[in-house]
């Protein structure tokens, strides 16, 4: 089995089950860059892994920086308003009622690059060397 588990859930797969271990990155609307990991199954079950970052607004496509400013600037003025404890919104996955709820997909957000990398690594031994992996992120 390969095991992660994140402040958003758990994931576990028989090793035996995963075809392909990936990572990519890709622009969002111009606006965002999602670096992404997945692990492919025979199931009908799809898993991903991703951290999100803003483009910036020296990039040829950060014409939405202000778009980004603004969203940071009214999450910092929320934030001020979660009891102790409690997860930002913006640093959960969102989904979109019934589209992606529906879509047979599991996802995770990571607060780091990092931390991406470290699943893709963990995941991709447990697949090479077929060897029961366990991963915690904090």
């Amino acid at each position: 089995m390969w095991r992660c588990d994140l402040p958003g859930g758990t994931y576990e797969v028989a090793i035996h089950s995963i075809v392909s271990v990936s990572t990519h990155e890709y622009l969002v609307d111009g606006v965002a860059r999602v670096t992404e990991m997945n692990i492919d199954t025979p199931g009908n079950l799809a898993v991903r892994f991703y951290y999100l970052e803003p483009v910036v607004s020296s990039s040829p496509v950060g014409i939405g920086q202000s778009t980004i400013d603004k969203v940071q600037e009214m999450a910092e003025e929320a934030s001020g308003r979660l009891s102790p404890g409690q997860q930002p919104p913006w640093e959960k996955v969102v989904k979109n009622y019934p589209t992606s709820t529906h879509a047979h997909t599991v996802e995770y957000r990571v607060d780091t690059k990092d931390q991406l990398q470290s699943l893709f690594n963990s995941a991709e031994q447990a697949f090479r060397l077929n060897q029961n992996t366990q991963i915690k992120l904090p």
